[in-house]
């Protein structure tokens, strides 16, 4: 979907196929049919943006065929879909019964990294809309925080150089700008704002820059408008956002039984006291946990918030919270002026396949909905914002005639 900003600047609204656990290029595009374009028809529009997950042998076999790219545009345009935004996080397998940890793997210490990120940023060039301004790339924070030495920070500054560096050859020859970045999430070696600021001082910022998941902006307990402000000062552009909600506990004691019925065995879910904030270092084990059952078992003090994306439009019940008021606070200094390049928001919410069981979808028609809730959401947030419809801008080619439906 797109959105009209007063200043004229179109902003992408789309959701992250990374719920769904494609790894080859015939699923990706089966995918499409089950769950986009039932998107889509739900929401009544012509056009829907993805941000596409494109696991890194997917990635790989594409940047090395142009007619491979040129079919998958095709497939998407002729279903009324597009692609402005890739999430380049998760490497391969996040669907798998057991990611933890493995999501950080390849890091920015690796060539397969590196590799894999300019593999998508070639798919990217091919797949952009002919109007869309510029692409944009989300990636792992640099890696987890541990083990970490001077040593490997070189290795990794070197390879951000070279990526800005092959960022600016698919610019020359595309003619697309592509930007990457990079996401602060807790437990990485970028957790915060600040972190991010520290981190990414001196890099290229034309090319590269910073996404916003508004639930890790949550878990982390900073303000939203405070860090936005910290990452203009500091010249980061803010490329992508993630429009996302966390789980908040205002008294875990005495929700102790719901928090863990989100206890599951796929993902990390690090929880952060409200006393973190205050702390000098974020992961502070006295206010941090690297998972929720770690953090019942620490009792850490005050509220919490954790990192567990929950659908937007369906919070969990009392006595638990979603983060939902920080997603409001963050969008309202995003948009309350000019965007000034920050057009790409995508709706990420992963763990449908884990939630709780009773709030888990049964069936493709009722993923198919929810994310479609989720995305209906975040538009009328956006509307209230004071952004209005853009779909007049650049409408999808025809339909193709082998059985897709307008």
């Amino acid at each position: 979907m797109r959105l009209r900003h007063a200043d004229g600047t179109t902003v992408h609204l789309g959701y992250c196929t990374n719920v769904h656990p494609a790894e080859d290029l015939p699923g990706v595009v089966a995918q499409l049919d089950t769950y986009a374009v039932a998107v889509r028809r739900a929401l009544g529009v012509d056009r829907l943006g993805l941000g596409l997950w494109l696991a890194a042998p997917v990635a790989a076999a594409l940047a090395a065929d142009p007619s491979a790219r040129r079919r998958l545009r095709h497939e998407l345009t002729v279903r009324g879909l597009e692609v402005v935004t890739l999430n380049g996080f998760p490497y391969a397998a996040f669907q798998a019964p057991v990611v933890k940890g493995a999501v950080y793997h390849p890091d920015w210490t690796t060539p397969q990294r590196s590799a894999y990120t300019l593999d998508l940023a070639r798919v990217l060039a091919d797949l952009l809309p002919d109007d869309a301004v510029r692409g944009s790339i989300s990636t792992l924070p640099i890696a987890w925080r541990t083990p970490w030495d001077s040593g490997r920070a070189a290795t990794a500054r070197r390879r951000l150089d070279a990526l800005a560096e092959g960022l600016a050859a698919v610019q020359w020859d595309t003619g697309r700008v592509i930007r990457v970045g990079f996401e602060p999430e807790p437990g990485c070696l970028v957790e915060s704002t600040g972190q991010a600021r520290e981190v990414f001082s001196d890099m290229d910022t034309d090319r590269l820059g910073i996404c916003l998941d508004l639930a890790h902006l949550a878990c982390a307990w900073e303000r939203p408008a405070d860090a936005l402000a910290g990452l203009r000062a500091a010249g980061l552009p803010v490329v992508k956002v993630q429009v996302s909600a966390a789980i908040e506990a205002p008294d875990p004691a005495g929700a102790s039984e719901a928090l863990r019925r989100f206890v599951e065995p796929r993902f990390l879910h690090q929880t952060r006291a409200a006393g973190v904030c205050g702390a000098a270092d974020p992961a502070d084990p006295a206010y941090a946990a690297d998972d929720l059952d770690a953090a019942l078992d620490a009792r850490l003090p005050g509220a919490w918030r954790v990192h567990y994306h929950v659908p937007l439009h369906a919070p969990p019940e009392p006595p638990l919270r979603s983060t939902v008021p920080v997603l409001r606070e963050a969008l309202a200094a995003l948009f309350a002026g000019p965007v000034a390049g920050c057009d790409h928001l995508d709706v990420e919410t992963y763990t449908w396949g884990v939630l709780p069981e009773a709030r888990r979808p049964r069936g493709d028609a009722e993923l198919a909905a929810g994310i479609a809730a989720e995305l209906a959401f975040a538009r009328d947030e956006l509307t209230a914002l004071g952004l209005a419809d853009g779909g007049g801008v650049g409408a999808p080619g025809p339909r193709a005639a082998e059985g897709v439906p307008s």
